[in-house]
């Protein structure tokens, strides 16, 4: 990015996180032009940039004010279901099937997709490795590192948790058929039929569906909208009901968005390891932050090997390879016997095309951009939501990832919403989704990893009007 790009993103973010509110006053540009050691003609470009994007305002003679969104003025209170909940069996996936059935038509808007927009993704440059690398390949290569996959791409993720001070080692890396067989195999690793599992409320619907298929019964825990599941209510849980596992997402929560500050995740990684109790970690998004460092994963305080860590290029990178791993700390043995009784192997060509993007495609660069795009899409759509949206609907803006958890009134019930939006050709993502008890009747979930185009503009504005019906007497 330009310098005068880089001004912008750093007054985007801190209006973002809501360092800045509306009506706040920014410093002039000889103040900026002292602090960044620059030219005024650049600070003007950086101003210019945030004015454009509806972010400033300009007042004569008086300088440049946050035109942004109060904060406070539309966040979700800080809590979900009321107390924790007993073991429950599930009935959810009919739900899930019937929802994501309907959303996946592209003439949809597709607010309700669980992925950004794929024109986001370096995917002419993902071909170039994997035409090298293939042609590279020795016939050996083909049948080798089946179960925990190729080593080079163990070796490159390896390199990446170090970066961050975390201690990985390739050997217990196992590369999987996306982020979903990481975490379903090591939810088999850990459990049997009948056992009790931790995830928070609201929660990711293919952990829902996972203990369903799988013949386990969901215990739910209340989780902050902001900071994560109550560590509180967790050891509760763990006490009263003696889970055999526990299924968090720690970085940018789907679906609410939430960030785990480290002295919880810290909290949380010596409550399982002095219970005993094997953590999932559902880590998809990490990369995708918004703030100057990548947030640590919870496996970064993970000395006895209780953690196991699940990720995927699926939300950052390559969504079509299909390739995740877990770093599985005591279970790595286990599951590699898994793996390879149940898929054997994840493709060799897609693994050996990544494993050379990483080592010289410019991961970290690509990052920065998209990173970048999916901030500026959320303040876009925070704008127009602010704008079309009635007053009473609620939401935060996270740092990273690429979900809105909306709280709308509560007499309008997200399902027959998303019934009305679908023949708007609007797809969005019901509350119902995202809990054993579907519990959520009044949230929906609304993807801005789109850009937003004219017909997604427009179907925030009919959204809208949808909303505001629910509020109208007959």
């Amino acid at each position: 990015m330009k310098k005068y790009e880089i001004i912008a993103e750093e007054i985007a973010s801190t209006i973002q996180q809501g360092l800045l509110n509306r009506g706040d006053k920014l410093p002039s540009i000889r103040q900026i032009q002292a602090l960044k050691q620059v030219n005024a003609s650049t600070v003007f470009q950086a101003y210019y940039l945030l004015e454009a994007r509806g972010l400033l305002v300009t007042r004569p003679r008086s300088g440049y004010y946050v035109a942004g969104p109060l904060r406070s003025e539309r966040s979700l209170a800080p809590a979900s279901p009321a107390q924790t909940g007993l073991p429950t069996i599930l009935q959810i996936s009919d739900l899930v099937f019937t929802v994501l059935d309907r959303i996946k038509d592209p003439q949809h808007v597709p607010f309700g997709s669980a992925f950004p927009s794929p024109l986001h993704f370096p995917l002419s440059k993902l071909a170039d490795h994997m035409v090298a690398s293939v042609r590279r390949m020795q016939p050996s290569d083909t049948v080798s590192d089946i179960g925990q996959g190729d080593f080079e791409l163990r070796r490159q993720i390896a390199l990446r948790y170090q970066l961050d001070g975390t201690q990985t080692d390739a050997t217990d890396i196992v590369v999987t058929n996306g982020a979903l067989e990481a975490l379903n195999l090591s939810l088999a690793a850990v459990t049997q039929p009948g056992d009790s599992v931790i995830i928070e409320s609201p929660s990711f619907y293919a952990a829902l569906q996972a203990i369903e298929r799988m013949g386990l019964k969901a215990i739910e825990v209340p989780s902050h909208p902001e900071h994560g599941i109550d560590l509180a209510a967790l050891e509760l849980a763990i006490t009263q009901h003696q889970p055999k596992a526990c299924w968090l997402m720690t970085n940018f929560q789907n679906p609410t968005g939430s960030l785990m500050p480290e002295d919880k995740k810290q909290a949380l990684v010596a409550l399982v390891t002095r219970h005993r109790l094997p953590l999932i970690e559902d880590d998809v998004y990490r990369e995708l932050y918004f703030g100057k460092q990548r947030p640590l994963p919870a496996k970064a305080w993970d000395t006895e090997g209780w953690v196991m860590h699940c990720s995927s290029f699926s939300k950052s990178l390559a969504p079509g390879y299909r390739v995740g791993w877990v770093s599985a700390g005591r279970f790595t043995d286990k599951i590699t016997r898994l793996k390879i009784s149940t898929t054997l192997a994840t493709s060799i060509p897609a693994q050996h095309a990544l494993a050379s993007y990483l080592a010289k495609g410019g991961y970290d660069k690509y990052l920065r951009q998209l990173r970048h795009q999916l901030m500026l899409q959320q303040l876009q759509f925070s704008q127009a939501i602010h704008q079309h949206f009635p007053e009473q609907v609620r939401f935060n803006q996270p740092q990273g990832g690429y979900f809105f958890w909306m709280q709308l009134p509560e007499q309008c019930d997200s399902l027959q919403l998303f019934q009305q939006a679908i023949t708007q050709n609007i797809s969005l993502a019901p509350g119902h989704m995202f809990s054993s008890q579907q519990q959520y009747a009044n949230f929906i979930r609304l993807n801005y990893g789109h850009p937003l185009n004219p017909a997604g503009l427009q179907a925030i504005q009919t959204l809208g009007k949808l909303i505001l019906k629910t509020l109208t007497p007959n």
